[in-house]
C-alpha cells in the first residue's frame, strides 16, 4: 500500500482551489455578449392563465427579449418527463401530467415558470419581469396528499383522476395476511416523513449559448449528471440534436439529489439564447430555490408488524401515500417505489412483506429523490416500529433487533433485494460499546436531578446503493442504464488522465480516484488528473447520485486500469527482454520480479508513444476505456445510537451524544468517508429536529426563506463518535459500498426514538421542534 494509495487519509486535492476562492461555478462563467435572465413565476398554486401582456416589459431599458410558453411550444420544445415508468397494480401505466418548461395555459404550484425575460443586466431583467402583466383565474388548490384523492378535491391534471398517479404494490399480500393471522402480537403505527427543501450552498444556475455560425448549443449547468442532461434535452425536449449540444457541469456546490434533474430553466435558457441571439445566464436566488428545487420525502404511512410469541417478526404491512407535488420530476416515481419499498425488510429476516404505495399530485413543488432517496423513509418506518415494539413488549430495543437480524448471506428478502454480505451484530456491538449503552440508566438519573429528561434511541439501517444492474432496472421501468464509464490516458511523459462519467459536487473524487491510480502504478497523486463534467471531453456516463461513484464509477476505473496495466507489462517485458508474467509494478517502475532489472513508468510510457521498440503487432499509445455494469446493489448498513436531554419546561432538545457505527466495506480514504458521514448526520438530524416545508391551504409556501425554514447550525449538533467495520462487498472489484447517504438514512429515527424515550410518548412527529416536544410532554401528562 502506497502512502497515497488505498486506505490512506490523504487531504483532498481539490480543496486548495475551493478555500482560496478559485473554484469555477456556473455563476463564474462569462461568455462574450452574455446577457441575464429572470423568470416570471406564478404567485398562485393553481390558476388558469387568461392573458399575458409583455409590451411594457419589452420597452424597458436593457430588455432584449420577453418570451412565453406559446412561443416555446410553437418551436416544438417538449414537455418535461419522468424517466422511470411505474405501473399500478392493475397494470395501467402511471398518469404523467403535462409539464411545459414555461406554463402557457395553467399553473400548478407557486413558482411555476411562465415567462422568461432577457436583459443586459440581472437588475434590468428583474425589473422587466415585474412589469409583465399576467391575468389569472385562480382555482382551488390542494396541498395535502391525504386530501387530494377526496371526492370534490381540486384536479391537478386531467390525466390523473382523483389526483392518483399510480397505485402500486410489492410483496405478497396473501402470505402477509397469513402471517398476521398466526401472530401473537401486532404493532401498529401511523408515521409521517416530513417534506424537506434541499439547500445546497450553490443555488441552481444555467447558462445557455447558441452559436449560430456553428449551429451548436452549449449549456453550463449545476448538474450531477451532465450526460443524462444532454440525452434528455436532445431526445425528449427537442432543444438540440445530441451531437450539437455540449453540457458542462463545472464545480458544483452541493447537490444532495436536487441537481440530478433537468429543470425548466436549463431548457428555456438554451432556447432563449437561440431566440434572442445572445448567451443567456440565469442564477436562482435563494427564494427561487425554496420554491422550485425538487423537494424531498413527504410520506404518510400506516404500518403494521406481526410478531410471534418469542418476538420474532412474522410479517409486515405498509400503506404509504407519497406526495409527488404538481408534476412528475425525473426520478420521482422510483423514489417511493423501488428505492423505498424494496428496503422495508431492513436488517431483519421478515418472511412476508406487502407494501402498497399511492403516488398523488398536489399543488406544491415537485418532490423527488433527496439524499437517501426512499431509503430514509423506509428506515424511519422500520426503526420507529422496532423501537415501539420493544417498548410495548418490555424488552431491550437492542436485543429485539439482534433476535431478528439477518445472519446468513446471501439473503433474499420478499421485496426484490438480495443482501450479499453483512454483519449487523458487529455494528450493533460497536455502537453499544462506544455509547456506553449499559451505563445509560446512571446518566438518566443524573439528568433527572437537574430537572432534565434523558433518553436514548437506536436505529439499525440498511440501504441499497449503486443502483444495478442495468437489465434489472430496465425491466422495472428505468429509462436509462445505470452502468458507469472510465477512460484512462497515460501520456507520453507518464502522467495520467482519468476521464470519468461520474460527477463530483463535493465528494472528493479528484483525490480518491487518483488514490486508485497511485495504488496501482505508484505514480504521485499530482501526476494524476481527474476529468469529469463535460460531455465534449468525457465519454458518456451516468453521473453521480445514489452513492454510486465508488461502487460503480471506481469499478469502471479499475477495469480501465486493468487494461492499461496489461499493455504496460507487455511493453516493459519487451524492453527488458523478460517474460510478461514476471513483470511487477512497484514505486513507479516496472520490474522483473526477483531482479534489479526495471524500466521507470515514464520511460515505458514514452516507449508506447515513440513506438520505436514495441512488441510485434502492438498499436502505439497507452489509452484504455471501460464500461462497468454492476451485478448487484451494494448494501451499506450500520447502527446509530442517539442520546438526548430534553428540558420539560421548554421542549428544547439537546443531543448530548451521537454514535455511528457503519459498514462500508473496503474504504479508499477514511478521512473523506468520515466527512461524508458527518454531512449525512447533519442533514438527518436537521430533518429530525428542525427542518420542514409547509404550505398553507391556498398553496403558498410558508417556509420560503431561512427566516422560516430552520437549517441545522453547528450549535445544534454534537461531536459525532463514528467507527466502521468491514464486510467487503462481493459484487465489485474493490469490495466497497456507498457511504454518502448513510448518515441521512440512519439518523432521523435514532433521534426521534431518543426523544420519545425521554418524554415517555411514542406520538411525536418530525421535526421535533421545541414547541412540538413541549406539546407532546403536556399530552403525555394528561
Amino acid at each position: 500500500m502506497g502512502i497515497e494509495g488505498v486506505g490512506a487519509r490523504v487531504a483532498r486535492k481539490e480543496d486548495k482551489r475551493f478555500i482560496t476562492g478559485a473554484g469555477r461555478y456556473v455563476d463564474d462563467m462569462v461568455v462574450p455578449g452574455m446577457k441575464h435572465a429572470a423568470f416570471v413565476r406564478s404567485p398562485h398554486a393553481h390558476a388558469q392563465i387568461k392573458k399575458i401582456d409583455v409590451k411594457k416589459a419589452q420597452g424597458m431599458p436593457g430588455v432584449i427579449g420577453v418570451l412565453t410558453g406559446k412561443e416555446l411550444k410553437a418551436d416544438g420544445i417538449g414537455n418535461l418527463i419522468c424517466g422511470w415508468m411505474i405501473h399500478s397494480k392493475d397494470g395501467s401505466p402511471m398518469k404523467m401530467g403535462a409539464w411545459s418548461p414555461l406554463a402557457f395555459d395553467r399553473v400548478r404550484y407557486v413558482g411555476d415558470a411562465v415567462v422568461i425575460v432577457v436583459a443586459e443586466t440581472k437588475g434590468q431583467a428583474r425589473d422587466a419581469a415585474e412589469a409583465v402583466e399576467i391575468t389569472y383565474k385562480e382555482l382551488k388548490a390542494v396541498v395535502d396528499a391525504s386530501k387530494a384523492m377526496d371526492k370534490g378535491a381540486p384536479q391537478v391534471h386531467p390525466e390523473a383522476d382523483n389526483n392518483l398517479i399510480f397505485d402500486w404494490d410489492i410483496g405478497n399480500a396473501d402470505d402477509t395476511a397469513a402471517a398476521f393471522n398466526k401472530a401473537a402480537h401486532v404493532v401498529k403505527m401511523d408515521i409521517i416523513n416530513n417534506r424537506l427543501v434541499p439547500n445546497a450552498m450553490e443555488p441552481r444556475a444555467a447558462l445557455g449559448h447558441y452559436d449560430k455560425a456553428e449551429d451548436h448549443y452549449t449549456c453550463w449547468t449545476t448538474s450531477q449528471n451532465p450526460h443524462v442532461a444532454r440525452l434528455v434535452m436532445s431526445a425528449f425536449y427537442n432543444v438540440a440534436p445530441e451531437n450539437k449540444l455540449r453540457v458542462i457541469a463545472p464545480d458544483v456546490g452541493g447537490g444532495f439529489g436536487s441537481k440530478i434533474y433537468i429543470y425548466p430553466e436549463e431548457i428555456v435558457c438554451l432556447w432563449a439564447s437561440k431566440k434572442t441571439g445572445v448567451p443567456v445566464k440565469w442564477v436562482a436566488d435563494r427564494t427561487e430555490s425554496f420554491l422550485t428545487d425538487a423537494h424531498g420525502r413527504d410520506h404518510h404511512t400506516h404500518a403494521e408488524m406481526a410478531f410471534d410469541k418469542d418476538h420474532r417478526i412474522l410479517g409486515l404491512k405498509v400503506e404509504t401515500q407519497a406526495n409527488l407535488g404538481a408534476y412528475m420530476s425525473l426520478f420521482s416515481s422510483a423514489t417511493p417505489t423501488y428505492l423505498y419499498a424494496t428496503l422495508l425488510s431492513g436488517q431483519y429476516n421478515i418472511p412476508a412483506i406487502h407494501a402498497n404505495v399511492k403516488a398523488i399530485y398536489t399543488n406544491t413543488a415537485p418532490v423527488d429523490a433527496y439524499r437517501g432517496a426512499g431509503r430514509p423513509e423506509a428506515t424511519f418506518v422500520m426503526e420507529r416500529m422496532m423501537e415501539t415494539a420493544a417498548r410495548q413488549f418490555g424488552v431491550s430495543p437492542a436485543e429485539l433487533r439482534r433476535k431478528n437480524f439477518v445472519t446468513s448471506f446471501p439473503h433474499q428478502t420478499p421485496v426484490i433485494m438480495c443482501y450479499d454480505a453483512g454483519d449487523y451484530a458487529a455494528s450493533l456491538d460497536a455502537a453499544m460499546k462506544a455509547s456506553d449503552y449499559a451505563g445509560f440508566a446512571k446518566r438518566k438519573a443524573a439528568a433527572a436531578k437537574k430537572g432534565l429528561l434523558r433518553g436514548i434511541g437506536m436505529s439499525c439501517y440498511i440501504e441499497a446503493c449503486g443502483i444495478a444492474p442495468s437489465a434489472a432496472v430496465g425491466s422495472l421501468g428505468a429509462g436509462v442504464g445505470l452502468w458507469e464509464s472510465a477512460e484512462v490516458r497515460v501520456n507520453a511523459v507518464g502522467t495520467i488522465e482519468v476521464l470519468t462519467g461520474s460527477h463530483s459536487h463535493g465528494q472528493g473524487h479528484e483525490t480518491t480516484f487518483a488514490q486508485l491510480v497511485n495504488e496501482r502504478f505508484g505514480v504521485p497523486l499530482d501526476s494524476v488528473s481527474i476529468v469529469h463534467g463535460d460531455t465534449d471531453k468525457v465519454q458518456m456516463g451516468m453521473g453521480t447520485y445514489g452513492s454510486r461513484s465508488g461502487a460503480v464509477g471506481m469499478s469502471a476505473i479499475v477495469k480501465a486500469l486493468d487494461k492499461v496495466e496489461a499493455k504496460a507489462k507487455k511493453i516493459a517485458a519487451h524492453l527488458l527482454e523478460a517474460d510478461e508474467g514476471d513483470i511487477i509494478i512497484e514505486n513507479g517502475a516496472l520490474k522483473v520480479a526477483g531482479t534489479d532489472k526495471n524500466v521507470p513508468w515514464f520511460q515505458m510510457a514514452l516507449a508506447a508513444y515513440t513506438a520505436h521498440n514495441l512488441p510485434g503487432g502492438m498499436e502505439p499509445g497507452l489509452k484504455e476505456t471501460a464500461f462497468y455494469d454492476p451485478s448487484n446493489f451494494t448494501f451499506p448498513a450500520g447502527c446509530y445510537i442517539c442520546e438526548v436531554e430534553v428540558d420539560p419546561e421548554t421542549g428544547v432538545t439537546e443531543i448530548v451524544q451521537f454514535v455511528a457505527a457503519d459498514d462500508f466495506g473496503n474504504i479508499i480514504n477514511p478521512m473523506i468517508v468520515e466527512g461524508q458521514v458527518h454531512g449525512g448526520l447533519a442533514q438527518g438530524i436537521g430533518q429530525a429536529l428542525l427542518e420542514g416545508a409547509y404550505y398553507d391551504n391556498s398553496g403558498q409556501l410558508l417556509t420560503a426563506s431561512y427566516m422560516d425554514y430552520t437549517m441545522p447550525r453547528a450549535g445544534d449538533l454534537p461531536s459525532f463518535k463514528i467507527s466502521t467495520s468491514n464486510t467487503p462487498c462481493p459484487g465489485n472489484p474493490l469490495g466497497i459500498k456507498g457511504c454518502g447517504e448513510a448518515g441521512a438514512i440512519g439518523s432521523p429515527p435514532a433521534v426521534i426514538n431518543a426523544i420519545t424515550d425521554a418524554i415517555g410518548s411514542n406520538d411525536l412527529a418530525m421535526p421535533a421542534s421545541p414547541s412540538t416536544v413541549w406539546a407532546a410532554i403536556r399530552a403525555t401528562k394528561h
